[in-house]
C-alpha cells in the first residue's frame, strides 16, 4: 500500500491520521461529557472532576494538532474519485467533509484559548505551560472562545453522524467500496473524478461567522454578573474613582485568581492624622460579580459562595495610622457569618487624590464555604484578597 494517495485510493499516511484523529476526538468527546456531568461536593469528587477534564484538554490538544497535520497532509494529496451516490449526495457529503476539517480544528483550538484566558484548576498534561501566545488572561475572551467551543462541538457532532451515516450508507445499501477503501487493503473500483467547489468551504465558513457573532454577543450573557444591584454608598469625604477588589486560591498547587466587578465603598479619612484613628470604611461586594477563571459557576454553588441565598458580602472598619503607614481594622460579613480582619495598607495622597494598595487573608472555612473540601492541597485553606483603589477627597 502506497503512503501517498491515488485518484482511486488512500494512502496509509491519510488513513493512519483518518482514524487517530477518530480516535481522539471522539475520546475527548466521551471524557467532556463525563468531567462536565461529575459530581464535586467530595474532595474525592473535585479531584475525579479535575483529573477528567485535565485528560479531556490534554486528549483534546493532541486531537488538535493531528488535526492540523491531517489537513495538511491533505491539502498536498490528490482526493479519490467517488464511487457512487447522487449529485446531492456528494454536495452534501462536500459540506460534510470541510465541515469536519474546520470543527476538528476550531473545537479544540477554541477550548485551547478558553483555558489560556481563564486560570482554574485542571491543567493540561504536557511540559509547555497553560499558556498560549497573544492570548491575554481575559474572562470576556475566555467566555467568547468558551462559546464557540460548544458551539462548534455541536457542529462536529453532527458533522461525525453524518460522516458515519454516509459511510454506512455506502457500505450496507449502496454495497460500494467507499468504507473499505479506507481500511486495510486496496478494494478494486471505480471511481468518477473529483470537481472542484467552493460550496463546502463556503459554508463552513460562513457557520463559523456565525458562530464567533453569536459567541461575541453571548459574552455578556454568560459571563458571571450580579443579579442584585447594589445600593449607592451613602455620602462619603472621599468618592473612589476605580479600582479592584481581587482574590486568589489556590487549587491543586495552581494559583486561581478572581476579581469583584461589582462593590462600593463609603470613605473616610484624614490624611494629616500621624497616628491613631485617621477615617473609616465600609461598603457591600455584590458575590454574582465574581470572576474566578473556569471554576467561577461552580464558586456560585451552595456549598461555596451560595450567591442565590447571600448575594453580598459587607464589610467595615476604621483606618489606623501606625508607624509604618496605615492599617484598616473591621469585619466582614459573608454567608451570614462575621468575622474580623486586618489589612496593612500603602497610601499615597497627591493633592485632593489618594490611591491604596493592600492584602490580607481569609480562612475560608471561617465562613462555611467548602467544609466538603477538607484537604488544603486540593483546595487552599486560605484565601488572598487584593484591594487597590484610587480616590478623591469630595467638596
Amino acid at each position: 500500500m502506497p503512503a501517498t494517495n491515488t485518484p482511486t485510493h488512500f494512502g496509509w499516511v491519510t488513513k493512519c491520521f483518518h482514524w487517530l484523529t477518530a480516535l481522539l476526538i471522539l475520546t475527548a468527546i466521551v471524557l467532556g461529557v463525563l468531567a462536565h456531568d461529575a459530581a464535586f461536593d467530595t474532595s474525592q469528587q473535585l479531584a475525579r472532576k479535575a483529573w477528567l477534564f485535565s485528560f479531556h484538554k490534554t486528549v483534546g490538544i493532541a486531537a488538535f494538532f493531528v488535526a492540523v497535520m491531517r489537513v495538511i497532509w491533505a491539502l498536498t494529496q490528490p482526493r479519490p474519485g467517488k464511487i457512487s451516490g447522487k449529485s446531492w449526495e456528494h454536495r452534501l457529503a462536500e459540506v460534510a467533509h470541510w465541515a469536519l476539517y474546520f470543527s476538528m480544528i476550531l473545537v479544540p483550538l477554541a477550548g485551547w484559548v478558553t483555558h489560556a484566558a481563564s486560570s482554574g484548576y485542571a491543567p493540561i498534561w504536557w511540559p509547555f505551560g497553560q499558556s498560549l501566545p497573544l492570548v491575554p488572561k481575559s474572562p470576556d475572551l475566555s467566555v467568547i472562545a468558551g462559546q464557540i467551543h460548544m458551539a462548534w462541538e455541536k457542529i462536529l457532532i453532527i458533522a461525525i453522524l453524518l460522516h458515519v451515516a454516509g459511510a454506512l450508507k455506502h457500505h450496507l445499501i449502496d454495497k460500494d467500496a467507499t468504507l473499505r477503501r479506507m481500511l486495510v487493503g486496496s478494494p478494486d473500483v471505480q471511481v468518477t473524478p473529483n470537481h472542484k467547489s467552493l460550496i463546502g468551504p463556503g459554508v463552513a465558513v460562513g457557520a463559523f461567522i456565525v458562530v464567533a457573532a453569536i459567541g461575541w454577543a453571548r459574552a455578556d450573557v454568560a459571563a458571571p454578573n450580579s443579579q442584585n444591584a447594589l445600593a449607592q454608598p451613602a455620602a462619603s469625604g472621599w468618592t473612589v474613582e476605580n479600582g479592584t477588589v481581587a482574590i486568589t486560591v489556590m487549587q491543586f498547587g495552581n494559583a486561581v485568581d478572581g476579581q469583584f466587578a461589582d462593590w462600593t465603598a463609603a470613605i473616610e479619612f484624614d490624611p494629616d492624622v500621624a497616628a491613631g484613628a485617621a477615617g473609616s470604611v465600609e461598603g457591600q461586594i455584590a458575590i454574582g460579580s465574581l470572576t474566578l477563571g473556569s471554576v467561577t459557576g461552580q464558586a456560585m454553588g451552595p456549598d461555596y459562595f451560595a450567591a442565590d441565598q447571600f448575594p453580598t458580602a459587607n464589610y467595615n472598619g476604621n483606618i489606623i495610622a501606625v508607624q509604618d503607614g496605615h492599617v484598616l481594622i473591621g469585619n466582614v460579613t459573608l454567608r451570614g457569618t462575621t468575622r474580623p480582619f486586618e489589612m496593612p495598607f500603602t497610601l499615597t495622597v497627591d493633592g485632593q487624590t489618594a490611591d491604596a494598595e493592600g492584602q490580607f487573608s481569609l480562612a475560608r472555612l471561617d465562613f462555611g464555604i467548602g467544609t466538603n473540601q477538607q484537604d488544603g492541597g486540593q483546595l487552599g485553606f486560605d484565601v488572598l484578597v487584593n484591594v487597590a483603589l484610587t480616590a478623591t477627597r469630595s467638596d
